[in-house]
């Protein structure tokens, strides 16, 4: 005669539905943020404009100041502006216009420097740098435990000549905030993957990632195929 299965305990239970729905938060913890975000953005300018619009009729167009209305009509307001920003890029009388606005931006002090960096930053993001992979792994916060990093540039040590990276590790859920560490090259540990790849592996909390990974830096003197 068959037994009966046991009954799961409590303990399974709980973590099964941990599982189950750590997923489903780390989804919207992300998709929140960037929905947040994207409405902040034009809410300053779209806030006053409902409210203008609602006190000329109160009665039709009071629905306008309700805060999910503003919310979404500033989402809405910021995705348009960033899908014109796409299209000018592409024509010759966009590109003119960025032109002539980071040419604005450049002349604006504290400006000026904010935006060089991160322009900088994401072009560098986009390219491989020379010798190296673009991401890494990296001892940190220990050397017992790797963290994922971007190399934003090499470098050499003042005096020795020997090769430093500049590397940049976001954090989970959120990649942009994270922490910037001077490694040198060899310490870190090269993989194959793309910023894409990475960025999956990151915003997932691990969830997204291949069945293997290297852990061990190379052997000293031994170069990474670029």
């Amino acid at each position: 005669m068959r037994k009966p299965s046991p009954r799961p305990s409590l303990r399974r239970l709980f973590i099964t539905g941990v599982l189950t729905l750590l997923p489903i938060w780390l989804t919207w913890v992300v998709v929140k943020f960037v929905f947040v975000l994207l409405s902040d953005t034009s809410r300053p300018l779209i806030g006053p404009l409902l409210a203008t619009l609602a006190e000329v009729n109160p009665r039709a167009l009071g629905w306008l100041i309700e805060p999910w209305v503003q919310t979404a009509i500033a989402l809405f307001a910021t995705l348009a502006v960033i899908l014109m920003s796409g299209v000018m890029a592409r024509v010759v009388v966009g590109q003119t216009v960025l032109r002539w606005f980071e040419g604005l931006v450049k002349r604006i002090p504290l400006a000026s420097t904010i935006y060089g960096s991160a322009r900088q930053l994401l072009d560098i993001l986009q390219t491989k740098p020379d010798g190296t992979q673009r991401v890494v792994l990296i001892d940190f916060p220990h050397t017992e435990m790797k963290s994922v990093g971007f190399v934003t540039r090499v470098m050499r040590e003042h005096g020795t000549g020997r090769e430093l990276a500049a590397v940049y590790v976001p954090t989970t859920p959120n990649p942009t905030s994270g922490y910037l560490e001077i490694v040198p090259v060899e310490k870190m540990t090269p993989t194959d993957w793309t910023v894409d790849q990475a960025m999956s592996f990151i915003i997932s909390g691990g969830a997204v990632s291949p069945d293997s990974i290297p852990f061990a830096p190379p052997p000293r003197g031994e170069h990474p195929a670029p």
